[in-house]
């Protein structure tokens, strides 16, 4: 390892200053390439797992309207049997109407389920309850509420036999609504977890050819300040900057699963920017240095 690295060493200070600035200018641009490879992968995989990530976060939006719309058809029904106006009319029109709201609203929740199979049983289960104790409430007796919904559609804790854990889907249709919240916001948290979400991925990823080109350009400035008694072009400032800021922002964007079009429609364009300002920063120096062919 020693041998190589001193070869490389002996052939670097034997090489032409314009030989070592076209392999810089050559290691530059590669670094803007690898950067906009990276970006058109990262850019159209996490986007597709932030579209996720949205869908999942409606569906929890509207679990959350339909616990309130189960409170009202318990209330509805609670009035109805204190009233004694169920014998008469049935749990009433609010209760029909909020039940409906409720059914309608899981329905449209379930295309957001982020919990695949296992979230696809838990939402046909809680329809289920929803369809017995709407059918149960529409029956005419004399006693108690329907579906003994005071006890059952109540948010009480549960825990298991030994007392040590609660658990989920063994209480009424308000209880189960709130379970089948937690287990989307868990599957949301996950998602937001994957690969192409993942900080831990994101970063180094997109930072590694930013750091490589950020050494790049300054072995670029040694050799012109060196052999050259000149300061290197402020092109290849600007054309980092613009990649530095290509990369940092995809990697806030998909890790606040937030990524606007404008914005991303942008991205590529400046890239090739960076990558003409790169050609231009080297374009007069190793301009000096060519001359015409015999």
């Amino acid at each position: 390892m020693r041998v190589r690295w001193r070869a490389v060493r002996t052939r670097l200070r034997a090489s032409h200053p314009i030989v070592v600035l076209r392999w810089l200018r050559a290691g530059i641009l590669g670094m803007v390439v690898l950067t906009a490879l990276l970006y058109v992968v990262v850019a159209n995989r996490a986007g597709d797992q932030a579209e996720a990530v949205r869908r999942t976060d409606g569906a929890i939006r509207q679990i959350v309207e339909a616990q309130g719309y189960a409170g009202t058809a318990k209330g509805a029904l609670d009035l109805a049997i204190r009233t004694d106006a169920e014998e008469l009319t049935g749990p009433g029109a609010d209760f029909t109407n909020a039940t409906a709201q409720v059914s309608a609203l899981l329905t449209s929740a379930a295309e957001g389920n982020a919990d695949r199979n296992e979230g696809r049983r838990h939402f046909q289960f809680v329809q289920g309850q929803l369809t017995t104790c709407a059918q149960l409430a529409n029956r005419v007796v004399s006693e108690g509420p329907k579906c003994v919904w005071a006890e059952h559609a109540r948010v009480a804790d549960r825990t298991a036999e030994d007392g040590t854990a609660e658990v989920p889907f063994t209480g009424g249709l308000i209880q189960s609504l709130h379970d089948l919240e937690a287990i989307e916001t868990a599957a949301r948290d996950r998602q937001r977890e994957a690969r192409w979400l993942n900080p831990l991925l994101l970063w180094p990823l997109l930072t590694v050819p930013v750091a490589a080109m950020l050494l790049l350009v300054c072995a670029t400035g040694y050799v012109v300040a060196r052999h050259f008694r000149q300061y290197p072009s402020p092109a290849l400032g600007l054309a980092l900057l613009l990649t530095a800021s290509v990369a940092l922002t995809t990697c806030l964007r998909c890790r606040d699963g937030d990524a606007d079009e404008w914005v991303m429609a942008i991205m590529l364009p400046l890239l090739v920017a960076a990558g003409a300002l790169t050609y231009v920063g080297f374009k007069h120096r190793l301009a000096e240095y060519r001359f015409p062919h015999a």
